[in-house]
């Protein structure tokens, strides 16, 4: 049998330096940041989009409720009207 050589210890002590896994997490850190930072665009974008959305479709539920609360009125004073004349 072939005795093995210990392997160095410089390789596996520089990987595990306070320097290397500092680097390493920092990496680990600006990858997570640019993820979330796309991310956080495309709900800003999407979130724009619902505002002008809703804004719209508030438009037309208020227009709808000025044409009920108009015919009821309407209906209202032309009941009235005739009770009166009648």
């Amino acid at each position: 049998m072939s005795a093995k050589k210990p392997q160095s210890k410089s390789k596996e002590s520089k990987s595990t330096t306070p320097t290397a896994l500092a680097l390493k997490a920092l990496e680990q850190i600006a990858r997570h940041e640019k993820e979330c930072g796309a991310r956080w665009a495309e709900c800003t974008v999407e979130l724009r989009e619902l505002k002008e959305a809703s804004k719209a479709h508030a438009a037309r539920w208020e227009k709808l409720a000025w044409l009920v609360v108009g015919t009821v009125l309407t209906t209202a004073l032309a009941g009235w009207v005739t009770m009166i004349l009648k």
